[in-house]
């Protein structure tokens, strides 16, 4: 594909889809050529996960709102993201792009008020709410001071890129989620072979050492 105009700052730049294009799943070659290419559609998930905005606010520069949230909806229940993320990481593990100085730290997320009251049959849906790996008994939901809260256990390389994560709910404490979160890296290696899962070092705050 060609070069698009970047509408927004954050868009993928041409260097980085051409790193992204080749993890994407193959195309299939049934029915009508789409009418939006895949950079425009990724841009605009990109956009909404980063702006939290509702999917109806997706501009219109990216394609129709419900097409993006389509094909976002799709890989995700597929567990196409984790493969391409997979991927990616292994091309920038073989060029030297990952610092193996790994970073664990948590942080409290407020859930939205729509949280309160959700169906506890999930499962039974038309179109269960989770992707592909499912998602927490409790839903990573738990109550304190403030009402209900989420934790997110990240694992991190100097690049400030992402290694793994592990999401808990809000009043569980940080030092008995460092085994798993650990546990969670898997950068797979471009010739084959075991995948890397130990850091050279790792870094954590206090809350760590009980």
């Amino acid at each position: 594909m060609a070069s698009v105009v970047v509408t927004r700052r954050h868009d993928l730049t041409d260097a980085q889809w051409a790193a992204m294009e080749p993890h994407l799943p193959a195309v299939s070659g049934k029915g009508r050529p789409p009418k939006w290419s895949r950079r425009q559609l990724i841009d605009g998930i990109r956009w909404r996960i980063r702006t939290g905005a509702p999917w109806r606010d997706v501009p219109a520069c990216y394609g129709h709102w419900f097409t993006v949230y389509r094909l976002f909806r799709r890989w995700q229940r597929a567990g196409e993201w984790t493969r391409i993320l997979a991927g990616l990481q292994a091309c920038a593990d073989a060029a030297g792009k990952i610092g193996w100085t790994v970073s664990v730290d948590s942080t409290i997320v407020r859930a939205h008020q729509h949280a309160a009251g959700a169906r506890r049959d999930g499962h039974l849906q038309k179109e269960p709410p989770a992707g592909a790996g499912g998602e927490p008994a409790d839903h990573g939901l738990g109550r304190s001071r403030g009402g209900l809260t989420t934790k997110t256990h990240l694992a991190c390389e100097q690049g400030r890129k992402l290694l793994a994560a592990v999401v808990t709910a809000g009043q569980r404490g940080d030092s008995p989620q460092f085994i798993a979160v650990l546990g969670r890296i898997r950068v797979a290696r471009v010739g084959g072979g075991r995948p890397r899962t130990r850091p050279d070092l790792v870094l954590a705050d206090r809350a760590y050492g009980y």
